[in-house]
């Protein structure tokens, strides 16, 4: 909301090539209450007055000699980019309503002025500018805050997926259909098939032969929705050679208790096993 403080202390300027209805203006913004009211009689000066200070409110004759109101709008444009002119016409003319209003103008008053039409008519319309101005600002800064926000996760990522790197040789995550959403590291090379593979295929990948029994508790423990760690199985490669790897992992909740997949990591224990089972001599 707009308070009557604020309204009272935007800054509006009078435009007029009429000493005597500037005057007459400024004594009923005035009296009125207003306390940032600027004026001129000199319609070339109003776009560089505006581009200076940004007033909230422009109180803009339309006939003056030289340059109208009309192209005193035209100028105002190329200074109000996103389309909102904050201007109010003053007029004599009744059929110059309409062709000012489609100019831009957002309201007007007319000539002889009433006092209580022309301090309604100022008041509602620098309430309707202010909420306009609140409403951009407000976006500005909450934009600003996504930016800041999506620079704070990709730099988080960044640090989990250089953490997880550091502490095992991948990390996963899986669906509710075992579809591999996720693969940081070498998980294609520990599959021995594509990262997009549901689990329950990997065994039937023709490249390698799994351990039936470890790979089954590793799939009886996920069928289950259980937490497992460091839980090895073992291949042997299509070079012949056994492989070893050690897995951990955890399944994913949504906020109403669905199920919705596996996160883990793993890393290959290969050369661990190897030196259990052929320990160097003393």
């Amino acid at each position: 909301m707009i308070s009557e403080h604020e309204i009272l202390n935007a800054s509006i300027l009078i435009v007029d090539d009429q000493k005597t209805n500037v005057q007459l203006l400024g004594q009923i913004l005035h009296d009125a209450g207003y306390a940032c009211v600027a004026s001129t009689i000199d319609p070339y000066a109003v776009c560089e007055l505006h581009r200076k200070n940004r007033y909230d409110l422009i109180l803009l004759d339309l006939q003056m000699p030289g340059m109208d109101g009309f192209q005193v709008m035209e100028g105002l444009k190329e200074i109000e980019t996103d389309g909102y002119l904050p201007v109010l016409v003053i007029t004599a003319q009744p059929d110059h309503k309409l062709r000012a209003l489609a100019a831009g103008a957002k309201d007007f008053v007319a000539k002889p002025f009433d006092l209580v039409e022309v301090q309604t008519r100022i008041h509602n319309m620098l309430e309707v500018r202010l909420l306009y101005k609140k409403l951009a600002d407000y976006n500005k800064v909450l934009e600003q805050t996504v930016l800041e926000r999506t620079a704070e996760l990709r730099e988080s990522e960044a640090r989990f997926r250089r953490l997880t790197e550091l502490a095992s040789d991948w990390y996963w995550e899986q669906d509710e259909n075992g579809n591999f959403t996720k693969a940081y590291g070498a998980v294609q090379e520990m599959l021995g098939a594509p990262v997009d593979t549901l689990l329950g295929e990997i065994k039937q990948a023709q490249v390698v032969r799994w351990n039936e029994a470890e790979l089954a508790e590793l799939e009886a423990n996920i069928a289950a929705r259980k937490p497992f760690l460091d839980l090895v199985y073992s291949r042997i490669g299509a070079n012949g050679l056994h492989q070893y790897f050690q897995v951990s992992g955890e399944p994913m909740f949504d906020a109403s208790g669905r199920f919705t997949g596996y996160r883990g990591v793993g890393r290959d224990i290969t050369e661990i096993m190897r030196d259990i089972a052929h320990p160097q001599a003393a």
